[in-house]
């Protein structure tokens, strides 16, 4: 996020109740949305959370700004992001709202907008509302509000039941003598995701599906699937779900309880796809962050891997640009293309990982099973600036060393923390000693590097 902006990658995310995430400031981001992304329809909007505490209160300033600005607000309450995307997709709506801060933890929020179609704001859009709210200046000139003039929205449960009905006949799948532990991170999917497994026959183990407002990823979900790998074996399930808190990703355990994480679930989906004919461009869409071990199992069936930069936005301008269907994040963000409106969904991920499983007759780990990532190596080193690494020959040198000692099998991947100063140095490939010994070398090169440069 550059200077002046309010919008990252994904929406606005910080700590709940301070600068754009109070109350004052999100009922003018409801103002904003409600003039730029309404595009002068002035449909209802539509808002839903993942289950925080500071959700509702949220949600209701962002619809007393959404009223000021002439548009409705309705709400689903509790709802995955994915799932209120869908429900935008696919109603009246003019525009959504969710109140989310994914894999974050409780304290913080964020909010994702999406436009009538389901997708997120263009730069165009989130352009025109940075300037009405006046950039990050703006939070200096906000008027005081007082909370207590903001009015609770009834929850519309129709809406969610749509979209669950939505999820069971997605894969025309049945889970019938399947048993399948779920965990929901306290989150967004607590309701819908064992419903959806029930509804189509599974014996369903759910975990942390209790939110409290103050338990979300807690311990849980894709980022702690600790418990979910244990209940997997504990009731020899065929198959593990942790999502995060927003439900748009997932991780699964297979039968034996071992993790599969998204470069394992885009290997078991592209490649049934390329052996069953299904795709029309055997390419998919990955980041540089995912492993080498993704392209090779996809190879050896004649998949391509195109590999763009770091988050999901880049993988859906891929996507996009190459009409591809499947891409993702080693994350368990997965895009299963426009049939979800490029929009990332857990529970649809798994549900098309279990179709796969049914159309093959295998496990899980069978399926999995091309996937062997190369070792990696990732070293922080502390920085007292974070100057561009690319304007630094004797860096650049090193880096070209280590890429031509590893040779094809082999990468080097430099780049800054985005919350802390330390530059990062991701080496990869099939020797371990070897990688970590270029690791360190280009690591070293970078404090010396600055270390000079320092006034």
């Amino acid at each position: 996020m550059t200077e002046g902006e309010i919008f990252g990658t994904d929406g606005i995310r910080g700590l709940a109740g301070e600068g754009w995430l109070s109350a004052a400031a999100v009922h003018a981001i409801g103002v904003a949305a409600g003039e730029v992304m309404s595009h002068g329809a002035h449909s209802p909007a539509l808002l839903g959370h993942d289950g925080r505490r500071s959700g509702p209160l949220l949600e209701a300033a962002l619809a007393a700004g959404l009223a000021q600005a002439g548009i409705e607000a309705r709400s689903v309450g509790m709802i995955t992001t994915p799932g209120l995307a869908w429900l935008v997709r696919n109603g009246e709506f003019g525009l959504g709202c969710m109140l989310s801060a994914s894999h974050n933890p409780a304290e913080d929020n964020g909010i994702k907008l999406f436009s009538a179609q389901g997708g997120k704001p263009t730069d165009d859009d989130q352009a025109a509302m940075e300037q009405l709210l006046g950039g990050t200046q703006g939070l200096t000139t906000l008027p005081e509000i007082d909370e207590a003039t903001f009015a609770s929205l009834d929850v519309d449960r129709a809406l969610e039941h749509s979209y669950l009905e939505y999820l069971v006949r997605s894969e025309a799948l049945s889970l019938k003598g399947r048993s399948i532990v779920v965990d929901c991170a306290h989150g967004g999917g607590s309701h819908v995701a064992p419903e959806t497994l029930r509804a189509l026959g599974a014996e369903v183990h759910a975990l942390a599906c209790s939110p409290t407002g103050d338990n979300i990823n807690d311990g849980c979900g894709s980022t702690h699937p600790e418990a979910m790998q244990a209940a997997v074996r504990e009731h020899k399930a065929h198959l593990g779900i942790a999502l995060d808190g927003d439900g748009d990703r997932c991780i699964l355990a297979d039968e034996r309880g071992e993790l599969v994480h998204g470069d394992g679930i885009m290997t078991v989906i592209g490649r049934h796809a390329a052996q069953s004919g299904q795709a029309a461009d055997e390419r998919i869409v990955a980041t540089v962050m995912s492993n080498r071990g993704l392209n090779r199992a996809l190879r050896e069936v004649g998949v391509g891997v195109l590999e763009v930069g770091v988050g999901d936005r880049a993988v859906v301008e891929g996507m996009r640009e190459h009409k591809l269907a499947l891409g993702g994040e080693q994350s368990g963000h997965i895009i299963l293309g426009g049939e979800n409106g490029f929009i990332g969904d857990g529970m649809l991920t798994a549900l098309r990982v279990l179709s796969v499983m049914h159309a093959t007759g295998q496990d899980l780990s069978e399926l999995a099973a091309p996937y062997k990532p190369y070792p990696q190596v990732l070293l922080n080193t502390p920085v007292a600036s974070k100057p561009v690494l690319a304007d630094f020959p004797e860096v650049m040198a090193a880096v070209r060393a280590a890429e031509e000692a590893l040779g094809e099998e082999g990468r080097v991947l430099l780049r800054y923390s985005g919350t802390e100063n330390v530059a990062r140095v991701m080496v990869e490939g099939p020797d371990e000693q070897l990688i970590q010994a270029q690791a360190q070398e280009v690591a070293d090169c970078i404090q010396a590097a600055l270390r000079q440069s320092s006034p």
